[in-house]
């Protein structure tokens, strides 16, 4: 062909070519951006808003509804979640797969901006794609610890942190934001008016009414005036001054004045307590650095590393503060990389050893190995240039293609030392070996591409996370066949001066297609060999199925906690009773006192008191598994009136098992639903021991709600109105907003409240001033009464829902744990459901089914194109048909792997083994295009069906067994060494590994049955076919 002679004609061009690639392959690998996973985006989008001091209903009614009522109907959206808890709505939207989200969020910021007013005091809703608290956003979490000193040296440094150091490490390569959390939240400090109740009531001062004195006042511009031959602005300085808020007269009292300062105390500090955060057992503010989408994750790590590091030194000493990471990524990819680096090296090594084994000649087994570093160093170029990143996905695409890239140029060296040893020149040798199978290379190249095509388009979390491997394996394959047609040949002519020894070889080539000829020599064998294959291979792949998962089970290092305190369990209560339990028990482990020995953890709890969260690194080679048992079984239990379940989150991020699943239990009387709700809490964990199952919202984390309820008739006799009561209840709670004042440097609240109270009766007790009724207790102004309240509101589609979200058991699949919960679990709730209770699946399941769908299409297309493009180049619809029928042959042997490696370590098929079974269709052909074409190349040359399937054995078995063994021995290490990561591939490596090696051999039984039962495919004299054109 013309491509080969131009190369063989400039070898130093060649030569030249091949170089550049490799240096540019080279760069490349220190330019290419690594991370962990590829970049996945979600059309999600989050739409969060803050209201200080509202309780979940008020955030419900007042935030949650009305953002619900103006983003219904957008266009494309499948689903909308909101979670409404104390001070705080964020509502979750997603939208179907095809959806541009770019003009998705424009609709989104354009509606909300149709909402109507907000309370005063509340926040306008901000916008952001992608899930909350998405793991894939996610740098590094660093806590930052007062080591010593007083409350005051905590509060002022804390300040500094927000003011000085967030917004310094915001500016770092790769960072994308940062946000800030302490006990107070991530709110920012605020002006605090504290007024004393009863030194108001003392002097008479209305303190319902004090609230429009002081916030009645403002800065005010009115424009330029001329005066005389100047003109001036005209300003009115008319904003208290912190410094000068006590000089506010309030009332006159026999001539004189009572002042703000006599009533209250001014101050300038954090809001109140909404939490606590401990790491290592001492209070900290916590960071969560976000990266972007284009950086370098190892690179922004060090530096953000590197930059805590130098503050440690520095700054952060001279202030006794101390910042410390709570997991770090880059040692779990630092981690992984490094196997599967190893796992490529060694699927090299093994590959070269067998080609040695067949060719018994180092310069021989060289010349082929030169497609392994062309090929591989040219992916990483296009890798580069396509944006692409280095990741565990992307890599194990590069270990898997190791041995795949050197089938086509075994092909053709093969060839080319077979028409050398008939005694043709090594000019011609290589020129005609590699135009006699260039075809059927580029038929079965094309397959296997072809396969990879449907997976790189797809547009949901499965394409983008699995569109690498896809996108590298095809590039290595594709650039193999060019070296085999352009650098092998030219190698071949002017390196291989011997040729490999094969005389022993040949003669085992040659009994071995005799024996195939042999078993396949009469009619009735070869359908024997049809039926009994193929009905075999499908009924051993129906009853061997595996069971499904959806992601590989790969979860951190890190011991998840997550603790639901008892409930209307204050901060203070929570903190004194539990936090503080629970830091004297993991002390000793701390220190190394006590084994198992911890690294480090942190503690910290849910906004408003309700639960909390314990995480916790354990020391270097700790046994995970028994550290979780002694963590779930010692640690956390035993806390009177608390539930708490224990796991390790997936690396995959969410707070859960990577394969979960949620029911969501809905009625109309969603109250009618706790029983069943607490009923399956109950039951799971009995059903399926080392289960969990984790309520949302928790129908036992009901908050005491102080409910006052106005006395209109006693207000209007001391004249007072329902808004004046408001203003004093929100005084004697969070507190009342009169603006924002200008510190210099940030705007913070104003807030107006007084002291606090140990009781409700001494709150019913309070005196307050009134303008005609003098002093009343607020208790003849309004009924008190303690009444429960919800802790957390969540909706799905507007309505409230309850939702459980399951996390199975070591060992269980996802699909096992679907079954067990609609078999077992929800007949035993349905009793217990309202009239108009449903119980629905979401989460991992839907996930799932989702994938399935999408990937049964894809393989449906991958065999239909891989069918038409055989069609078109052995320019026949039957060969196309024979060849696909082996594909069943290779499920077989997938599943028989997969079954294997599950009875040894936990395997059930996840998403990457799905996609394992769609590469094996184009792997797996690529054998039999080989017999095919090299049959239908001797039936055009005159021989009968019998002897022309001999000669395709004879001259193809060596090749084919060649190429399958360095295949197969350079995807081993994927599958037998384990590691960090390896969960990830170990089952694509168990499918194609395993469907290879038996397709393989009975395809070399079904194709000469196949071949021999048909009529004769084209008559002797007649014109070549496309794939076998020049074929000998």
């Amino acid at each position: 062909m013309r491509l080969t002679r131009s190369s063989l004609a400039n070898p130093a061009a060649v030569a030249i070519v091949a170089s550049v690639v490799v240096l540019l392959g080279i760069l490349s690998i220190f330019r290419i951006p690594a991370q962990l996973l590829p970049q996945i985006e979600k059309p999600v989008v989050t739409v969060a808003a803050a209201w200080p001091g509202a309780s979940p209903r008020e955030i419900e009614s007042e935030i949650t509804v009305p953002i619900e009522e103006v983003l219904q109907g957008t266009p494309n959206m499948t689903e909308m979640s909101s979670w409404s808890v104390p001070n705080f709505s964020w509502s979750q939207l997603e939208f179907a797969l095809e959806t541009d989200m770019t003009r998705a969020l424009i609709d989104i910021i354009s509606r909300l901006n149709r909402l109507r007013p907000l309370p005063g005091n509340a926040d306008r809703p901000n916008v952001s794609l992608g899930e909350w608290g998405d793991a894939n956003d996610q740098l590094i979490e660093y806590f930052i610890e007062q080591l010593e000193g007083s409350e005051e040296d905590l509060v002022r440094n804390k300040r500094w942190l927000r003011e000085v150091i967030q917004p310094e490490v915001a500016g770092l390569y790769g960072v994308a934001r940062v946000g800030m959390f302490d006990a107070s939240g991530n709110t920012s400090d605020q002006l605090q008016i504290v007024i004393d109740p009863y030194k108001a009531a003392e002097l008479g001062i209305d303190i319902a009414r004090a609230a429009d004195r002081i916030g009645r006042s403002a800065n005010i511009s009115s424009g330029v005036v001329d005066v005389g031959r100047r003109s001036y602005t005209l300003r009115v300085e008319g904003r208290w001054d912190a410094d000068e808020l006590e000089n506010l007269i309030l009332e006159w009292r026999g001539g004189l004045p009572i002042k703000l300062g006599d009533i209250a105390t001014i101050d300038y500090g954090p809001p109140q307590r909404e939490g606590f955060i401990y790491h290592n057992g001492r209070p900290a503010a916590r960071f969560s650095i976000s990266k972007t989408n284009d950086a370098n994750v190892l690179e922004a790590l060090d530096g953000v590393k590197q930059h805590m590091d130098e503050l440690n030194e520095g700054v952060f000493k001279e202030r006794n503060l101390l910042a410390a990471y709570s997991f770090d990524p880059s040692v779990y990819i630092k981690r992984s990389i490094n196997l599967l680096t190893g796992n490529l090296a060694a699927g090299i090594l093994l590959a070269l050893g067998v080609l040695w084994l067949f060719l018994r000649q180092w310069r021989a087994t060289l010349i082929i190995a030169l497609a392994i570093p062309v090929s591989l160093l040219t992916t990483f170029v296009v890798l580069s240039m396509a944006g692409r990143s280095l990741n565990v996905i992307s890599l194990a695409g590069l270990a898997f293609a190791t041995g795949m890239v050197l089938d086509a140029a075994i092909v053709v060296l093969e060839n080319i030392v077979r028409l050398r040893e008939r005694g043709e020149s090594a000019a011609e040798a290589s020129d005609l070996g590699t135009t006699q199978v260039w075809r059927a290379l580029l038929a079965s190249t094309a397959t296997t591409v072809a396969i990879f095509i449907p997976i790189m388009f797809l547009e949901d979390v499965e394409g983008q996370m699995f569109a690498d491997l896809a996108l590298t394996i095809a590039i290595g394959v594709s650039v193999s066949l060019l070296v085999a047609i352009t650098i092998l040949p030219t190698a071949a002519r002017y390196l291989m001066r011997e040729l490999p020894e094969r005389a022993a070889g040949a003669s085992l080539w040659d009994r071995m297609a005799n024996r195939i000829m042999n078993l396949t020599g009469t009619g009735a064998r070869r359908l024997g060999w049809i039926f009994g294959l193929m009905a075999g291979s499908i009924l051993f792949t129906v009853l061997l199925w595996p069971e499904s998962n959806y992601l590989p089970p790969v979860k951190r290092d890190t011991v998840d906690s997550f603790l639901f305190f008892p409930p209307g369990t204050n901060v203070d209560t929570a903190d004194r009773e539990i936090a503080q339990l629970l830091i004297d028990r993991l002390e000793p482990h701390l220190s190394g006192d006590r084994e198992p020995a911890i690294r480090d953890y942190f503690l910290w709890s849910f906004p408003g008191g309700s639960g909390g969260w314990l995480a916790i690194n354990p020391a270097a080679g700790a046994n995970l598994d028994e550290f979780q048992s002694v963590v779930q079984n010692e640690l956390v239990s035993g806390v009177p009136d608390m539930f708490s379940f224990t796991l390790r989150r997936s690396l995959f991020g969410g707070f859960e098992s990577e394969n979960s699943v949620e029911m969501r239990l809905g009625s109309t009387d969603v109250d009618a639903l706790k029983d069943a709700v607490a009923r399956a809490m109950q039951i799971i964990p009995q059903r399926m021991p080392g289960a969990s199952a984790q309520p949302n919202p928790d129908p036992f984390a009901e908050a005491n709600e102080l409910r006052f309820t106005p006395n209109d008739v006693r207000l209007a006799e001391v004249g007072w109105n329902r808004r004046d009561l408001t203003r004093v209840i929100l005084e004697m709670g969070q507190g009342v907003w009169l603006g924002e004042y200008f510190t210099g440097r940030e705007r913070v609240d104003i807030y107006l409240k007084t002291t606090r109270f140990q009781t409700p009766e001494e709150m019913a007790a309070l005196p307050v001033a009134t303008p005609d009724g003098g002093l009343v207790p607020l208790g003849e102004l309004a009924s008190i009464a303690v009444v429960p309240s919800p802790a957390q509101i969540v909706r799905i589609n507007r309505s409230r829902v309850y939702s459980l979200v399951v996390n199975p058991p070591e060992g269980m699949s996802l699909e096992a744990l679907v079954d067990e919960l609609q078999t077992n679990i929800e007949p035993e709730l349905q009793p217990l459901l309202p009239p108009d209770g449903t119980i629905q699946y979401a989460g991992s399941v839907q996930d799932l089914e989702r994938a399935v769908s999408t990937l049964g299409i894809n393989f449906l297309t991958a065999i239909g194109l891989l069918v038409l493009i055989m069609a078109g180049l052995f320019r026949s619809f039957s060969d196309a048909i024979r060849v696909a029928i082996s594909i069943p042959l290779a499920a077989v042997g997938g599943v028989f792997a997969i079954t294997i490696v599950n009875a040894i370590k936990f395997q059930p098929l996840d998403l990457l083994g799905m996609i394992g079974f769609i590469i094996l269709i184009g792997l797996v052909v690529n054998n039999a295009i080989l017999l095919v074409a090299q049959t239908r190349a001797a039936e055009a040359r005159g021989m009968n069906r019998q002897e022309a399937v001999q000669q395709a054995l004879r001259y193809r078995l060596r090749p084919i067994f060649m190429s399958t063994l360095t295949s197969l021995f350079g995807m081993l290490p994927l599958l037998v060494v384990p590691g960090a990561g390896s969960e990830i591939y170990r089952g694509m490596a168990a499918a194609i590994v395993g469907g290879m090696a038996v397709s393989t051999l009975f395809t070399l039984l079904l194709l000469p049955s196949l071949l021999q039962m048909t009529p004769r495919l084209r008559q002797a004299g007649g014109p070549g076919p496309a794939v076998a054109h020049g074929t000998e």
